[in-house]
C-alpha cells in the first residue's frame, strides 16, 4: 500500500496510528500466511459488540434484553460491517494472498467485515479502549441514530413473506451484469416473481444490496397493482 492510499484510508477512518504496522497487520488476510489479522479481528469483535451493546442500552432504556440483542445483531452483522468497509473504500487496501486476489477477495463481505473488526482491534492496541470506542461510535453514528426498537424487515424478507402469504412461488434472483473495474464493480440483479409480468432489476456495489433493492422495486410495483 503506497503512502497516498494509506493517508486516504487514515482520513476515512479518522484515526492516525502511532504504530502503522498495526494497521498493516489489520489489513492482512490469512491467505498471506501465519502473520495475519485474525487475532486483531477477535479483539475488535469483542470491542465492537460491547460498544454497540452499551450504546443501545443507553438509547433504549425501556428495551428488554431480547430486543437489545436483536438490534445489536443487526448493527454488528457481517453485511453491515461490509457496508462500513465499502464506505472506507477498504477493499483496495486489503493485503491478500494470490488466490484471494484472483478470486475477488477484496469484494467479499466476510473479508471486508473481518478487516473492519481487525482495525478496531488495532486501534485498541495502538491507543487503548477509549480511542477504539470513539471510532466505533463515530462510524456507526448514523446507524445508531436511525435504528428503531422494532426493526423493519428488509425488502427481501418482506417480499418473501408476502408471496408465501399468497401461496406463490418464492422470488428468483439472478445476477445479469457485472460492470466496472475489479476494485469498484457494480452488480445488476434481476428479481423475477410470478405476480409481475416482467422481472425487475437494481444495481449496487454488491450482490446482496442489489437483491434487496430489486426486492424493494418489486414490492413497490405490487403495491401499485393492488391499488
Amino acid at each position: 500500500m503506497n503512502k497516498i492510499t494509506l493517508q486516504r484510508l487514515l482520513s476515512r477512518i479518522g484515526y492516525e496510528f502511532s504504530d502503522t504496522s498495526l494497521l498493516t497487520l489489520a489489513l492482512t488476510h490469512r491467505s498471506c500466511g501465519a502473520r495475519n489479522n485474525e487475532r486483531l479481528e477477535f479483539l475488535g469483535d469483542s470491542i465492537l459488540n460491547f460498544v454497540i451493546g452499551e450504546a443501545l442500552f443507553e438509547k433504549f432504556p425501556q428495551a428488554k434484553e431480547g430486543q437489545l440483542s436483536r438490534l445489536r445483531s443487526q448493527l454488528v452483522k457481517g453485511e453491515t460491517l461490509a457496508e462500513v468497509a465499502r464506505e472506507f473504500e477498504l477493499g483496495q487496501c486489503l493485503i491478500l494472498g494470490e488466490g484471494e486476489m484472483k478470486s475477488g477477495g477484496h469484494r467479499r463481505d466476510s473479508i471486508l467485515a473481518d478487516a473492519v473488526e481487525a482495525i478496531i482491534g488495532a486501534i485498541h492496541r495502538d491507543s487503548g479502549f477509549d480511542a477504539a470506542r470513539e471510532r466505533v461510535l463515530n462510524w456507526f453514528a448514523s446507524r445508531l441514530q436511525n435504528i428503531q426498537l422494532e426493526l423493519k424487515k428488509d425488502p427481501k424478507t418482506e417480499l418473501q413473506e408476502l408471496l408465501q402469504g399468497r401461496k406463490k412461488s418464492l422470488p428468483q434472483y439472478k445476477v445479469i451484469d457485472v460492470h466496472g473495474e475489479a476494485h469498484s464493480q457494480e452488480f445488476t440483479v434481476e428479481c423475477r416473481i410470478e405476480l409481475l409480468p416482467e422481472p425487475v432489476s437494481a444495481r449496487a456495489s454488491n450482490r446482496r444490496t442489489a437483491e434487496k433493492m430489486a426486492a424493494a422495486v418489486a414490492l413497490e410495483q405490487l403495491q401499485t397493482i393492488s391499488k
